[in-house]
Parts: C-alpha cells; sequence; structure tokens
C-alpha cells in the first residue's frame, strides 16, 4: 500500500514565532476572558462566605452579642458555646452552695440574715427572689432559737440543656447541718451525717447574666433544699434526725461511699 507522502511544513522564522506568541498573549488577556476569570473568582468568594456563615451558625448558636461578637469569637478559636456552659455550670453550683450555707454568724441585730439573703439574691431572678424572701424567714427563725447552722459541698455539676436564653443544669452534692453541743460537748458544735442532694437547677438569661430562676430536687434525691427545712424552731438539737446524741463521745459517722 502507498503511503501519501507527508505535507510540506514550512520551517517558521524566529520573527513568525514571536508574532504567534504575542497574538496567543493578546487572545488570554482580551476582554471576554478577564469577564469570565472574574465570574469564576465571583463564585468562589460567595462559596468561602457561605461556608464561613455556616460555620460561624455552627459554633455560636447558642452564644450572646450580635454578628460582631459571634466573628471575633471564631476568628479569635473561642468556642462562645463552651463558654455559655461554663457560665451556666457556675452560676447553679454557686447557687447551691450559698443557698445551703449559713448559721448563726450571719445573724443580724434583729434576727434576720441580710448577708445570707444578699448572697443568694445575687444569683437569683427578681421572681425567684420573692419566692425566696417568703420562705427564708423560717431559716432565719431556726438559726435564732435553734442556733442552727448549715454547710454545703459540691460534688459534680452538668448541664443537660441550654439554648440562647435558658439553661438546665443538674448539681449534685450534700449538706450538713450543726448545732451547739450540750452537756460534755458544751463548747462545740455537733455536726450530722451528711444529707446528698440531687438537684436540677432551671437558669435564665437577664440582661445577658444567666440566674437561678427555680430549683427542684430530682426524682429519688430524698432532700429538699428549701433553706426552711431545717428542725422546728426551738426543737432540742440532740432529737433533729440524724443529730447525734448530746453526750454520745464518738465523733460523727463520714460519709459513705454511696453518699458521696
Amino acid at each position: 500500500m502507498a503511503v501519501p507522502p507527508a505535507p510540506d511544513v514550512e520551517p517558521v522564522s524566529g520573527e513568525d514565532a514571536d508574532q504567534q506568541h504575542e497574538s496567543h498573549d493578546r487572545s488570554s488577556t482580551s476582554p471576554g476572558f478577564r469577564l469570565v476569570l472574574a465570574v469564576v473568582l465571583v463564585l468562589v468568594l460567595v462559596g468561602s462566605l457561605v461556608s464561613t456563615g455556616l460555620l460561624l451558625a455552627s459554633r455560636t448558636s447558642a452564644a450572646s452579642g450580635g454578628l460582631p461578637g459571634r466573628v471575633g469569637a471564631l476568628l479569635s478559636g473561642e468556642n462562645a458555646v463552651a463558654a455559655e456552659r461554663e457560665a451556666v455550670l457556675s452560676v447553679a453550683t454557686q447557687f447551691m452552695l450559698r443557698v445551703n450555707t449559713y448559721g448563726p454568724e450571719d445573724l443580724a441585730e434583729d434576727g434576720t440574715m441580710p448577708d445570707y439573703r444578699e448572697r443568694v439574691g445575687e444569683l437569683i431572678t427578681p421572681a425567684f427572689r420573692a419566692d425566696f424572701e417568703q420562705q427564708v424567714g423560717t431559716a432565719e427563725l431556726t438559726v435564732v432559737q435553734a442556733q442552727l447552722g448549715r454547710q454545703a459541698e459540691i460534688y459534680g455539676a452538668g448541664v443537660s440543656g441550654m439554648d440562647a436564653d435558658s439553661a438546665t443544669a443538674l448539681v449534685a452534692g450534700a449538706f450538713v447541718n450543726s448545732y451547739p453541743g450540750s452537756g460534755k460537748r458544751a463548747d462545740e458544735r455537733i455536726e450530722t451525717d451528711p444529707a446528698p442532694f440531687r438537684v436540677r437547677v432551671s437558669l435564665v438569661k437577664v440582661s445577658g447574666e444567666w440566674l437561678v430562676d427555680d430549683f427542684t430536687p430530682v426524682t429519688g434525691s430524698g432532700v429538699t433544699l428549701d433553706p426552711s427545712e431545717s428542725p422546728e424552731p426551738g426543737a432540742d438539737p440532740s432529737t433533729a434526725p440524724d443529730a447525734p446524741g448530746a453526750d454520745d463521745p464518738s465523733p460523727t459517722a463520714e460519709p459513705t461511699e454511696d453518699e458521696q
């Protein structure tokens, strides 16, 4: 079979080659090419902004403040949600410590506990404070008549639910009541065994600040942390529940592992 001869190709001189390259450069920078390039860059920019917006929303959905604050938190690497959870836990645990820590040293000359009221009041909403003020009088009367003291300890806490302006925390701990001794122990204060508690604390955000709006015992805890729940005013401390006998020289029992 005969093979047709290859077509003659004239060699391109150096001047012609330069002209071809110059023609290619002009076509690559033509208005049409620049328009296509601009459109592609705009699409890439829009895609980046959308991705950034989705990331911002997912990381700061429960954070307070406007968009500048959220963007700042994102760019600085802060986790706004984690910061809010820490704030909720701090207020919930401080509330449980304060509401269950009081005693004769808090009494004023008129038989009230103004410092105690103020400590607790700093952490609660106005609506809840109205309820607290109605109940705290009984605790004050108990402190006056029975010289009761109460000290709380927190074992652990966690956030069980949270959105932009409300949250719920679970707090576990124990409190110990104490009374003046008598007889051989007249110069001592007699402590009861620790009373464990598990409490659900409800919080709301008021003017950017987390405050306690209510608290209830978790089912099965067996303990209600109403500050008025103390022995009857004037009751003999030695007959109070879990209180050791006035002449019992044995030390107060330590909390068991289950109680902790």
